[in-house]
């Protein structure tokens, strides 16, 4: 009873930075309740807010804001800890790196890069694992960071095991992930056909998912913490990383299912096997390619995180955030593509010639870029496409025009094409990546050219 009678109990709300997701959240609370002098403790991530009860006669605010500090977050006075300059500049560079990273996607650079097609050796597989490295990279390296700055709020130096584990576990579950996936389509068989729509649409929700979840990593918007997907509290509270190692590899595995063309073609040549052994194998030999790349950036961001402190984590968890948010920006751009609503700025469309009653169009393969062209509703249409040697890339060797059921794979020379527009309007059509990407113009019957 004495020792109640001496208690100075305060009650404070007050606003935290830098959570990126749920397991922020749960980590926090948890350390403000193993704090001497704190009574309870309640965080929400959704809310960025903290509720505090503490024993002023023990410990002072100043000291529980140290607390949340040294597990790399912050107090907040304001909404969001950012000025409108630096949401509007962070923005800026978001759109930006989305603008770089679109033209890259249809450059003769990235289209050169080698993707697995049938007939290829293990060796061979190995080695476009190690070109397609640098799309995971750019693909998942801010999620990849996010799993190795994780564990970095603490005072003592990491040994050289606690800061490579985070990697070590993060791409075996990527290893397991892609060999599951390897044995499961192998085993298939044969392709199962879904449509473009349905491929675009897929696309674009996970595009708007991982905008979403960048802009939350960035805390810019803390409203949109209330459309963030996460698990549970009670199951997120199980995966923390910090005492099991689990969290990285759950994050792992399932990267290894996110969509990706490089990927999508390597499960292609899994199919093709027509065998669990061979395709799983095929896969493993195909991860284990990129993992190098993707482990050194993982464990050079753990160390570094580690020797500077976390200002440093905090810096390179924001260029992570930002990676991710203009990466969402190009899967919701590629899915609007795939799905049929994207719209053509050629200002010079290929127009046909007709010849005994059919339209007939000439054109060239270019590594990256397909052209617009102009027809008239019902008049069957001959488009002829010729692939000189060197103009089929592995993003441009299949097209597919959703309006009139084509996906045609081009081989060197004259391609044919056939097929009767019987509605007017303006209808994309795009390579199987949808990353090129253009429109077929259809002319009502009242209409004329020119």
């Amino acid at each position: 009873m004495e020792t109640a009678e001496k208690q100075d109990l305060q009650k404070r709300s007050f606003r935290i930075g830098g959570m990126t997701c749920i397991n922020c959240q749960n980590k926090i609370e948890k350390k403000l309740k193993k704090t001497p002098g704190i009574h309870d403790a309640t965080v929400n991530y959704n809310t960025a807010v903290a509720v505090v009860t503490y024993d002023a006669s023990e410990i002072c605010f100043d000291e529980i804001s140290a607390v949340i500090e040294k597990l790399g977050y912050r107090t907040l006075d304001g909404k969001s800890g950012y000025t409108v300059t630096q949401i509007i500049g962070t923005l800026v560079i978001i759109l930006a790196l989305f603008v770089l990273m679109r033209a890259f996607a249809s450059s003769k650079l990235a289209a050169d890069f080698p993707l697995a097609q049938a007939g290829m050796s293990y060796g061979m597989l190995v080695i476009i694992g190690i070109f397609t490295s640098l799309h995971c990279i750019a693909m998942c390296g801010g999620i990849n960071l996010s799993q190795n700055l994780q564990g970095s709020g603490g005072t003592a130096p990491a040994s050289t095991y606690t800061l490579l584990l985070p990697s070590i576990l993060y791409n075996g579950g990527r290893l397991v992930s892609y060999t599951l996936v390897g044995v499961l389509v192998g085993a298939l068989g044969s392709v199962i056909t879904v449509s473009g729509r349905f491929k675009g649409v897929v696309q674009l929700a996970a595009g708007i998912f991982m905008v979403i979840m960048g802009l939350n990593m960035l805390g810019l918007f803390p409203a949109l913490r209330r459309f963030s997907l996460h698990i549970p509290k009670v199951f997120a509270a199980k995966i923390d990383e910090q005492k099991t190692g689990r969290g990285p590899v759950v994050v792992g595995f399932l990267n290894g299912l996110m969509p990706c063309g490089p990927l999508q073609a390597m499960q292609l040549y899994a199919l093709s096997t027509g065998s669990p052994v061979k395709g799983g194998i095929a896969m493993f030999l195909f991860c284990a390619g990129t993992i190098p790349l993707m482990f050194a950036l993982g464990a050079v961001s753990s160390a570094l995180s580690n020797a500077k402190g976390q200002v440093f984590s905090r810096r390179v968890m924001q260029a992570g955030a930002v990676l991710v948010t203009a990466l969402g920006l190009v899967m919701f751009s590629s899915g609007w593509n795939l799905s049929g609503s994207t719209n053509s700025l050629d200002i010079s469309p290929l127009t046909p010639a007709i010849q005994n009653d059919v339209q007939i169009v000439n054109s060239t393969l270019l590594p990256n870029r397909y052209p617009a062209i102009t027809v008239q509703q019902g008049i069957p249409v001959r488009w002829i496409i010729n692939a000189p040697p060197g103009s089929i890339t592995g993003c441009n060797n299949r097209m597919i025009i959703r309006e009139y059921g084509i996906q045609y794979t081009f081989k060197q020379g004259d391609n044919i094409i056939e097929f009767t527009p019987t509605k007017a309007g303006r209808f994309s059509y795009s390579c199987w990546m949808a990353m090129i990407y253009s429109t077929i113009t259809v002319l009502a019957e009242t209409e004329k050219e020119g």
